[in-house]
């Protein structure tokens, strides 16, 4: 065994260097052809009062509240100072209409990258919405009853996109909420990474009717299933036979998930870092319908700064 020391790159262009490190803070807002053309929405032959501002202004505005972190009235007069200073003739929509129109918006996640995603890594975190603090509560307990919703995050681990997310209630488990994005995945997708949350045989079954390789670490003391009359369980079962040939204990499970890659699935857990680092942990809408459209907001600013 020889001493393998650590590699030290060392910058020599400073110069560039800093110049990176200054463009950083730089400034540069414009509204795109395309987003000025989709501004207003197109005019609709149903019954009602037609809507003025599209899904795209509305999503705009939302992204930049994220981003920002502003509150709603403070980015109607952001926008209004951009759209001025720009010398356009767009007008802004009210505080209370995209509070409204929030809970409106899709939730389908477009894809910006050109390149099949063939692997995808998936989890959940939490949110919060309100409640004390972890410091106060740690020191003189609960004073009031905290509330936080789960967020569920599906991404491509080549070129950390965002595929689907999907916000739901606190006391939704991991493998219920598989059936409501696995219907979102993309078809190319081949394999794909869950931590032991998803050791379930609804999960297995799921990825097995889509084509797509579970890589999920089975339960410590797993059995094997009958792979003829749930053909799902197979990649499962020999997930245990090779944990048992390699010695079936601590050591063994840590082996098998570096032959089969499992630790590509940490790789969410850096997008759910970077994702409370950039927007927060903390959603500033109370209602679910409007949360969800805030998080759709920030999953397409994610995949924009991404």
């Amino acid at each position: 065994m020889t001493n393998q020391t650590e590699k030290k790159y060392r910058i020599r262009n400073w110069k560039e260097y800093n110049k990176a490190l200054i463009n950083r803070g730089s400034i540069s807002i414009w509204f795109s052809d395309d987003v000025i053309e989709k501004w207003n929405a197109k005019q609709s032959i149903k019954r009602g009062r037609p809507k003025i501002y599209s899904d795209e202004a509305i999503l705009c505005m939302l992204m930049i509240k994220s981003v920002y972190k502003l509150p709603l009235r403070s980015l109607r007069g952001f926008m209004i100072s951009i759209i001025n200073m720009l010398g356009l003739c767009l007008k802004t929509p009210c505080y209370t209409r995209i509070s409204r129109r929030a809970s409106e918006l899709g939730q389908e996640i477009k894809q910006l990258g050109n390149k099949k995603v063939t692997d995808i890594v998936f989890d959940s975190s939490g949110l919060k919405v309100y409640g004390e603090g972890e410091w106060k509560v740690k020191k003189h307990g609960k004073s009031k009853r905290r509330t936080w919703r789960k967020i569920h995050i599906a991404m491509c681990p080549n070129n950390h996109e965002l595929i689907v997310s999907y916000l739901g209630e606190n006391n939704e488990a991991d493998c219920e909420v598989i059936p409501k994005i696995a219907k979102h995945f993309p078809k190319s997708i081949k394999r794909g990474y869950g931590d032991g949350a998803y050791d379930t045989d609804g999960c297995h079954a799921i990825f097995h009717s889509m084509g797509i390789e579970s890589i999920v670490p089975p339960k410590r003391g797993a059995i094997l299933h009958e792979s003829e009359s749930k053909p799902w369980m197979k990649s499962r079962n020999d997930a245990i036979r090779a944990i048992i040939g390699l010695g079936n204990d601590d050591d063994a499970r840590k082996l098998w998930k570096i032959l089969a890659g499992y630790h590509k699935r940490s790789l969410v857990e850096t997008g759910f870092y970077r994702w409370k680092t950039i927007f927060g942990d903390k959603l500033q809408s109370r209602k679910l319908t409007n949360q969800k459209g805030e998080v759709y907001a920030k999953s397409m600013a994610f995949n924009k700064m991404t």
